[in-house]
């Protein structure tokens, strides 16, 4: 075992002081239920540690298998089924957001008003365009930002939230009712933009957003663990998800044996919707790693990966610069943001290991995935506390992984 870590060049004794530094710092004093950390380069898997409970109550440890929900890791699926079709002539970047979705095209800049009293509004000084949702400089946002009169109106809608009601196509329309944020490229605004991408790929491909994952991206890879919802019998591998509390525990935000993941969603969200496994995951990473091809299929073409990997900021600037929201699944200095992920722009500034041109993201429930080409390394932790932002826990895994490296 040491023999073949070392050939994928890590210190097997440093990749298991991270299962240690977890279950003490995290799992043991009940900050986390429990955690799995999947390293894996040059193809192979040098680390699969697992730590802790799926389900705390019950006692269920947590499995290689389990199924945890993935929320915004949702975000570059969906982005890698959009850019499918911009690939097939389908669909362009810099098509105008209402070609697609007509009642959009009068959509305004908020300027004055509250719900209830209805909104001012002023003209955009650009249309929006497809690009803008990919890179969330769209004008949209979500209601949970707690920030501006247009995310409470996203609220009073139910506009994003974590846990989905209504439907994508019920979503578009209510959208069209209410004001933007911003001109769109005008700044960075993380948003509902992704399930407005998801909701792009079932107007042009003509089939359910779903079932183009499914036939698309999820069979052809393997991800038989991955979906809108828990598949028929397996719902004991469900983890349950938490919150913290003001003590400094937590408490069940999600029963596993009560969830609604555990029957077909009404909402359909590209941009939190799926549940997944760290394997399943891993064969996502694995086709981005290897440049958009796995098992002798190609998904998309490596060039355009690279596109949706460099920096779409307007002015190439860092998220710090343009960015009108607060968000936890990036840190900020160091780091731009392309089409569906966030990328690292200068690895100096981020203050933790890593590389030029790295990307990655994670979810709500403070999963996270990161993908280094040149490295030729892939990171997927998986937990289930919500909100993201409660610990460190991202940077500190990443940290300890890259003090791994051996060669």
């Amino acid at each position: 075992m040491d023999e073949a870590i070392a050939s994928l060049g890590f210190s097997r004794q440093r990749l298991a002081r991270i299962d240690r530094f977890l279950a003490e710092k995290y799992v043991e004093p009940g900050k986390l239920p429990g955690t799995l950390t999947l390293i894996a380069r040059h193809g192979e898997v040098a680390h699969l540690g697992i730590t802790g409970h799926a389900d705390v109550a019950s006692g269920r440890p947590l499995a290689e298998d389990t199924i945890f929900r993935i929320y915004s890791m949702t975000k570059p699926i969906t982005s890698v089924a959009l850019m499918m079709l911009v690939e097939e002539g389908k669909i362009a970047l810099e098509d105008p957001v209402h070609r697609w979705i007509p009642e959009w095209k009068n959509l305004g800049v908020y300027v004055a008003g509250t719900i209830g009293q209805g909104f001012q509004t002023r003209p955009t000084a650009a249309p929006m365009r497809v690009v803008d949702l990919l890179r969330h400089t769209a004008g949209l946002t979500y209601g949970f930002q707690l920030r501006s009169n247009v995310d409470a109106a996203y609220r009073a809608r139910k506009i994003g939230e974590i846990e989905k009601a209504g439907t994508l196509e019920g979503m578009i329309a209510e959208l069209a009712k209410l004001p933007l944020e911003f001109s769109p490229g005008e700044a960075w605004n993380y948003s509902v933009a992704t399930d407005v991408c998801g909701w792009l790929v079932q107007v042009v491909s003509g089939m359910a957003f779903e079932d183009f994952l499914e036939q698309r991206l999820f069979a052809p890879l393997g991800m038989v663990d991955t979906g809108f919802h828990v598949r028929d019998g397996q719902g004991h591998r469900l983890a349950s998800c938490y919150q913290p509390t003001k003590t400094g525990g937590m408490a069940v935000q999600d029963d596993a044996a009560t969830s609604s993941y555990l029957k077909p969603a009404s909402f359909i969200s590209g941009g939190g919707g799926l549940v997944s496994t760290a394997q399943d995951y891993l064969q996502f990473c694995r086709m981005l790693a290897n440049g958009g091809t796995l098992g002798g299929h190609r998904y998309i073409s490596r060039k355009t990966l690279d596109l949706m990997t460099a920096n779409h900021l307007p002015g190439g600037v860092d998220l710090p610069a343009v960015s009108r929201s607060l968000f936890s699944e990036a840190a900020y200095d160091g780091v731009g943001f392309g089409l569906g992920f966030a990328t690292t722009t200068r690895a100096s500034r981020t203050l933790m290991p890593g590389s030029n041109g790295d990307f990655f993201w994670g979810g709500a429930a403070s999963t996270f995935f990161w993908v280094d080409p040149e490295e030729d390394l892939i990171g997927i932790f998986m937990t289930q506390l919500i909100p993201s932002s409660t610990y460190p826990v991202r940077r500190e895994v990443r940290t300890m992984v890259y003090s791994a490296l051996d060669d």
